[in-house]
């Protein structure tokens, strides 16, 4: 009867009515406890199979029942059957402790040396050739490590690793925050790309200048190549008059095919037919290609073997 009294008490709205994410708090540790006493229906029991002195175990149930304010167990002596509540909240608590075990399993399956996985982010101009040639050559010695691979621009790499979605990721300009450690991998020429029937066709070679007066076509505002198309395009005296925006390299090109303009770009990994590729002689247009990673950021095995395998390419990244 005291017992009643006390989970009315619970049950009626007072000060110490505990919102969702305190009640969660308390009731993490004590699942477990529950779900082996409501298996066994026998504390003694119980408390062997899980190591567990009988006093703690007791002592715990009486809590989460007072912690939730409603009677879990039927108690006759050491014997204990749920009531039709304590069967609700069973239900409930053994779908939790399953998603915790899976969850538990993933991440250490994640970090395992063998088999374990990398979240790896690079850019849209790597994913053709360069990113498959790097996987292929560190799965020589690590053959079942697995990849989440994500290409997008270079900002949104940065983000994603800033909030866990990343372990490393390739990345032009390589950035320089103080958040993120990035080392410098290689460096790719740019070239001036203009339609196969352009009157610049028939060269080879371009001082960017003799480009001034044409229509640029280029990435989006906040792209690595558009922040260096702008800066080079400043550096050889004048401001590119820009007529389409994109967000991808070989739509680009396939614009510059078509006639509408012309876009400074890294090499494709294939030819495209329709345009024709300049090397760009003054001024200098490259572009650094840099690994970053979230600083004080602990690696798991499989991401600290990648990771090193990637500064051993230092100078030796990209194709020839």
């Amino acid at each position: 009867m005291v017992h009643q009294q006390r989970s009315q008490a619970h049950l009626s709205p007072s000060s110490d009515t505990k919102d969702t994410e305190d009640i969660v708090s308390l009731l993490a540790p004590r699942l477990a406890h529950f779900a082996g006493v409501a298996r066994t229906e026998h504390v003694t029991r119980a408390a062997q199979e899980m190591q567990v002195p009988q006093s703690t175990l007791s002592r715990a149930m009486v809590r989460l029942e007072q912690d939730l304010g409603v009677d879990l167990f039927a108690r006759r002596g050491r014997t204990v059957s749920l009531t039709p509540a304590g069967r609700t909240f069973l239900g409930s608590v053994e779908r939790a402790l399953a998603e915790i075990g899976r969850a538990a399993d993933e991440v250490r399956a994640d970090a395992d040396p063998a088999t374990g996985k990398v979240a790896f982010g690079f850019l849209h101009t790597m994913g053709a050739e360069t990113v498959p040639g790097l996987i292929q050559a560190f799965r020589v010695d690590h053959p079942r490590v697995r990849f989440s691979l994500v290409q997008n621009y270079g900002e949104a790499m940065l983000e994603k690793l800033r909030a866990g979605e990343l372990d490393l990721c390739l990345t032009s300009p390589v950035p320089d925050a103080p958040d993120l450690v990035a080392r410098r991998l290689d460096e790719q020429k740019l070239r001036l790309v203009v339609p196969a029937d352009h009157p610049l066709a028939s060269r080879r070679r371009i001082r960017l200048a003799e480009a001034a007066d044409e229509t640029f076509v280029t990435l989006e505002p906040g792209y690595g190549m558009r922040l260096i198309t702008d800066d080079l395009c400043r550096e050889a005296g004048f401001r590119p008059r820009i007529a389409f925006e994109g967000e991808e390299a070989e739509t680009l090109r396939g614009l510059v095919a078509a006639g509408l303009g012309v876009a400074l770009l890294p090499p494709p990994a294939f030819p495209r037919p329709g345009v024709v590729e300049l090397t760009v002689t003054a001024p200098r247009a490259a572009r650094e290609i840099g690994v970053a990673w979230l600083d004080g950021h602990p690696d798991t095995p499989p991401v600290a073997a990648f990771k090193r395998f990637l500064l051993s390419r230092r100078g030796n990244l990209l194709p020839t």
